[in-house]
């Protein structure tokens, strides 16, 4: 599986969401992966990215909470979960996230 961290400087969630990253791989039976962290330095870059906010969770090159409205550039992300919203996925969406991305992996391909 491959897991990349996407984040700005100084982003306030980024301690947060490698904490519950790990919890999040140690559930789905990945602990050892080793997570990519890339620092999007430029409103360039994070055009030429997609990038949406930060931190943005990748799993195999795809964003597992995609926000069609959400505009690209250098900015902090929210994550809903019900009422609540947070800078950072939930240890329960981002084991969701993993668990449906590994599953997704195992289908036959038609």
């Amino acid at each position: 599986m491959d897991v990349e961290l996407r984040y700005i400087a100084a982003c306030p969630s980024l301690t947060v969401i490698r904490q519950r990253l790990a919890l999040a791989l140690d559930a789905v039976g990945h602990c050892n992966t080793d997570v990519r962290l890339r620092l999007v330095r430029t409103a360039e870059e994070a055009q030429h990215l997609g990038f949406v906010g930060s931190p943005t969770v990748l799993v195999d090159g795809i964003d597992p909470f995609p926000e069609s409205a959400a505009a690209v550039g250098l900015s902090c992300r929210l994550y809903r979960d019900g009422a609540t919203v947070s800078g950072s996925p939930s240890v329960e969406q981002l084991t969701a996230a993993l668990a449906e991305r590994l599953r997704a992996r195992q289908e036959p391909s038609i």
